[in-house]
């Protein structure tokens, strides 16, 4: 299996959960992880903004909250992961998601880094 360093950039998040990745299945609908190694907001607004990083888990239950209505300032960025590592996991049928929102809508640009099948 290779290994694939992939990143997704989501412009303009706002109030609604927006999806930034979704772990997908491996061949023939075999289970997958991925490591998310790098997670960046930047507030594109002249006023502040409050972000949050949410885990839809795969298993339906569970969901748990990365970062929770963080305070960004006007023009600024978060680097969400500093230096830390998150797995995520597709078991076949279902696949974890990492989706962001904001207090402000389309004000938020996020960048995911991501290294595929794991």
């Amino acid at each position: 299996m290779a290994n694939d360093f992939k990143r997704f950039c989501v412009p303009s998040v706002g109030t609604s959960l927006t999806t930034l990745y979704g772990v997908p299945a491996g061949a023939s609908s075999a289970a997958l992880e991925s490591i998310v190694i790098g997670i960046t907001m930047a507030n594109k607004t002249s006023t502040g903004v409050t972000a949050s990083i949410f885990i839809d888990n795969e298993d339906g239950s569970n969901d748990v909250f990365i970062v929770k209505d963080a305070s960004i300032p006007a023009g600024a960025s978060l680097e969400v992961m500093s230096g830390n590592k998150l797995v995520l996991q597709n078991d076949g049928t279902n696949g974890d998601n990492l989706e962001a929102t904001c207090s402000i809508a389309n004000s938020l640009d996020v960048t995911v880094s991501v290294l595929e099948d794991v």
